[in-house]
């Protein structure tokens, strides 16, 4: 067993699963086990999780509480595919904290309200997509589909009960169709990927990043961009009795969290190699989420849409069998939050613009970027830095330039969301102007609705819109 030194008082066991009772360690009467679960290839918790550990956050905060309690605090990191195995461990009693998307998180709160000992609170947000789009559904790149009523009989893979299958399941009622008209196929997120490539399913609904590594890779497009108008978030419950009696350890944990997410802020580029270095994930994929005007919008507070979130996932979990009933006030524990804000709590939390925003000069149009609605990147390739573009036209024209990218990143004209220029469906409509004209859609669906109506606009590929700068 490898225990590195972090500082005088504190130690680390960097451990990737099991529990520190079964390693035969057993802690002395002034040493605290700090077991931290977590996700690493859902980018979405990296504040909690991954970009938290690589840059050492919680040792250093724990280090402190080190000094004025006296204690050792002994961390183990516990890293989990999904919500549900992670649950399973807090309920084990096995992990104090962990991070986790909002429909395990429901079910987690639900499971563990009447355990004693078990019992678990939410305690903060790690990030969170207002629209719902953190969950995507794609098809194989050469599909026939282009939107969601062409799957009408096929095959669909997701994970049941996770907030990827209640967005497909809100994304098809919205299309005016039903769970019943599919074949919904239960998959973790590596096997469904293993079946779209191998086209063994007609679609996968999954949640971040396996849509777009699908597309990233080369194997899939978007057919649904997850937008159905419910927000979705990924959180971190705790160990309420483990908290109750390590109140240092929750202060900690939120203040390295809070580090993190100004780390990420500020340095998007090297947070996302950090991440893409200790995860495998392509850094480009992450940051497409985790960058500047990013799919995600990383926050700590508990916002009411986000209460309300979990509110309108319920009867879904419901039905499934998940839970029974979950008292979502009793859940919701903001007071270490409000401890480390203090007055700023109710600022922040009120706040939804993301803090993480795309600035600077465009040198293809020579204007100011101060647009969130068409405001654009690219990432040169051997560069630690990105170029701006003030639209997704002016970024095309960049490119026309010449050099070589490794990705290019814009908001979806139908959206807003964040995704990759050179996989986008681009409509042509002349109606705009020199340097509007050119308009990036996550789906063909929706490019083509666009240019229905819109008289003299045309739909393009890729190659072909940066032929038309």
């Amino acid at each position: 067993m490898n225990i590195t030194r972090v500082a005088a008082r504190t130690a680390v066991l960097a451990l990737t699963g099991g529990a520190l009772a079964a390693c035969g360690v057993a802690a002395a009467d002034d040493t605290v086990m700090v077991a931290v679960g977590y996700q690493s290839k859902t980018i979405n918790t990296v504040t909690a999780g991954t970009l938290m550990r690589e840059l050492e956050l919680l040792e250093k905060h724990l280090d402190e509480a080190s000094q004025m309690t006296g204690k050792t605090y002994e961390i183990s990191w516990h890293d989990f595919a999904s919500g549900p195995p992670l649950t399973a461990e807090m309920i084990a009693e096995k992990v104090d904290i962990g991070s986790m998307g909002d429909y395990p998180l429901s079910v987690n709160g639900a499971k563990s309200a009447t355990l004693g000992a078990a019992k678990t609170r939410w305690v903060s947000v790690t990030g969170y997509n207002l629209d719902g789009a953190l969950n995507q559904t794609v098809v194989p790149k050469d599909s026939e589909a282009t939107t969601l009523e062409d799957l009408e009989g096929q095959v669909v893979s997701t994970s049941l009960g996770s907030t990827a299958h209640g967005n497909l399941v809100r994304a098809l009622d919205g299309a005016g169709m039903s769970p019943e008209d599919i074949d919904i196929l239960g998959q973790d997120p590596p096997v469904g990927m293993t079946s779209l490539e191998s086209k063994q399913i007609a679609a996968l609904a999954q949640f971040v990043p396996f849509p777009q590594k699908a597309v990233f890779d080369g194997t899939a497009r978007l057919l649904h961009n997850g937008t159905t108008g419910v927000p979705t978030f990924h959180g971190v419950v705790a160990n309420e009795k483990y908290i109750e009696e390590n109140p240092e350890v929750m202060t900690a944990f939120l203040a390295a969290q809070k580090e993190a997410t100004e780390y990420l802020q500020e340095h998007p580029v090297e947070a996302a190699e950090k991440v893409a270095a200790a995860t495998g994930l392509p850094p480009e994929l992450v940051y497409l989420y985790n960058g500047p005007n990013g799919a995600v919008t990383f926050d700590l507070t508990i916002k009411p849409q986000l209460v309300d979130a979990v509110e309108q996932g319920l009867p879904f979990l419901k039905n499934l069998g998940s839970l029974e009933e979950l008292d979502v006030d009793a859940f919701v524990d903001e007071g270490p939050l409000k401890e480390l804000y203090g007055a700023d709590y109710a600022k922040v939390q009120a706040e939804t613009v993301n803090a993480s925003a795309i600035t600077g000069h465009d040198e293809a149009c020579d204007r100011a970027v101060d647009d969130a609605a068409t405001a654009s990147e690219a990432w040169p390739a051997d560069s630690a830095t990105t170029k701006v573009a003030a639209t997704p036209t002016c970024l095309l024209m960049l490119v026309a330039q010449g050099g070589e990218y490794r990705s290019l990143y814009v908001p979806d004209a139908a959206s807003g969301t964040r995704i990759f220029g050179q996989f986008a469906t681009w409509v042509m409509d002349p109606a705009l102007g020199t340097t509007e004209e050119l308009l990036p859609f996550a789906t063909v669906g929706d490019a083509e609705a666009y240019a229905a109506q819109h008289p003299g606009a045309e739909v393009l590929g890729y190659d072909e819109a940066l032929e038309g700068v």
